[in-house]
C-alpha cells in the first residue's frame, strides 16, 4: 500500500484524518487486511484500512464512486479476516448523516446497526456502530 496516496484519499474525502504513523501501524500489523483500488495510471482512488474484526476507514474518491469499488474493498478485507484470523464478525462506525455509506453497509453488504454512539466524532456528530456477522446463526422454522 502506498501510504502517502492512501492518506491523500483520506484527506480529500473524510473529515476524520489519520496520521502517516497510523496507516503504517495498520500496514505493518495487519498487512493482509488493508487494500487499495487504483486507476489505470496506478493512482490510489480508494482504500480500506482494517484490523482484526474492525474497519478503521474506507474511502473512494468521488469520481470513482458508484462503480462497486467500496463493495469490492470491503469484501476483500472480510474474506482476509476470515481466512487469516477466523473472524466471526466485523464492525465499523459511520456518521449518522452519511446516508450513502449507511445504505452501502446495510442494504448491499448486510451490516446491521447494533449501537448508537453519541458525540463519537470530533465535531460532535453521532455514529452508528454497525456489525456484520460472518456466520449468522440459522433460524429454526
Amino acid at each position: 500500500m502506498d501510504i502517502r496516496q492512501a492518506t491523500n484519499a483520506n484527506l480529500l474525502n473524510l473529515p476524520e484524518n489519520y496520521t502517516f504513523k497510523y496507516y503504517l501501524y495498520h500496514a505493518l500489523t495487519w498487512p493482509e487486511l488493508s487494500y487499495v483500488a487504483v486507476d489505470p495510471r496506478g493512482r490510489i482512488v480508494g482504500y480500506i484500512l482494517a484490523k482484526i474484526g474492525h474497519v478503521t476507514s474506507i474511502s473512494v474518491l468521488r469520481p470513482y464512486r458508484r462503480l462497486g469499488l467500496a463493495n469490492k474493498l470491503m469484501k476483500q478485507s472480510q474474506e482476509a479476516m476470515v481466512a487469516h484470523y477466523n473472524a466471526s464478525h466485523i464492525t465499523l462506525h459511520v456518521r449518522k448523516s452519511n446516508r450513502a455509506a449507511i445504505s452501502l453497509y446495510r442494504d448491499t453488504l448486510g451490516f446491521e446497526v447494533h449501537a448508537m454512539e453519541k458525540g463519537y466524532y470530533a465535531d460532535g456528530e453521532d455514529a452508528y456502530g454497525m456489525r456484520y456477522l460472518f456466520n449468522k446463526p440459522e433460524t429454526i422454522a
